[in-house]
């Protein structure tokens, strides 16, 4: 079913942001595995917990692209659309095969500390993928969703990222994402939000993410992308 004519388009700049929180902490996951000494289970469990949960916040973006984007592109988008989506799913598969095997390596190693070459190998061909991947939708798909999404369309898709990440960790990765956001588009994504979320998320997700930086990459501050 095609938008109605006078609804807000979607806005997709929230997605650059997500986009920006993802290669930041993916590109730094095979070193963080790759300074673990064998054998030190405490601290690989730390980085490890760091890397499970950046495989769930990816699993469920991904998922919910499945499932709420390529088929409205596809419907609405005519051939532009389906010259791209196609090749976008086959990056989905690659991408969960991939994190399919990363995700096999990163119990064991999380609770012997052995192992993390091939974990970090591993990684690295997932990341290899992903990096692939987000460059040719930024290029192709989020135009084309602008066009082709409603503004609802689009916060559905959101929705449905978080949904896939427990409730209690949500402000740590909201502030993951806002750590290079652009101030603007975070004001913009809170804008539908209670008052009170938009007051308080900002700051707690800043100070959750600032600690968790801390304990996992042994700074409040880990290399921007930019930098």
């Amino acid at each position: 079913m095609a938008p109605l004519v006078n609804e807000p388009m979607a806005d997709t700049r929230d997605m650059y942001m997500a986009h920006a929180a993802l290669r930041r902490e993916f590109r730094l996951l095979p070193g963080l595995i790759r300074s673990v000494q064998p054998g030190d289970t405490r601290r690989a469990e730390v980085v490890g917990a760091h890397a499970a949960l950046m495989c769930a916040v990816l699993h469920g973006h991904h998922e919910g692209e499945d499932l709420l984007l390529w088929p409205r592109l596809v419907e609405r988008g005519g051939a532009e659309a389906a010259a791209v989506v196609p090749t976008m799913e086959e990056q989905h598969h690659t991408i969960e095969n991939h994190y399919a095997q990363a995700t096999r390596l990163l119990g064991g190693w999380r609770s012997t500390g052995r192992g993390g070459e091939a974990l970090a190998d591993a990684f690295d061909e997932l990341t290899t993928a992903l990096e692939e991947h987000m460059a040719l939708e930024e290029k192709v798909i989020l135009p084309l969703a602008e066009k082709h999404l409603t503004a609802k369309e689009w916060h559905q898709l959101g929705e449905h990222g978080m949904e896939a990440v427990p409730k209690n960790v949500l402000p740590l990765v909201f502030g993951m994402a806002m750590y290079e956001g652009d101030p603007e588009v975070i004001k913009a994504v809170l804008a539908t939000a209670p008052l009170p979320v938009r007051l308080l998320v900002p700051v707690i997700g800043r100070r959750r993410y600032a600690a968790h930086a801390k304990r996992v990459h042994g700074t409040s501050t880990p290399p921007r992308l930019g930098a």
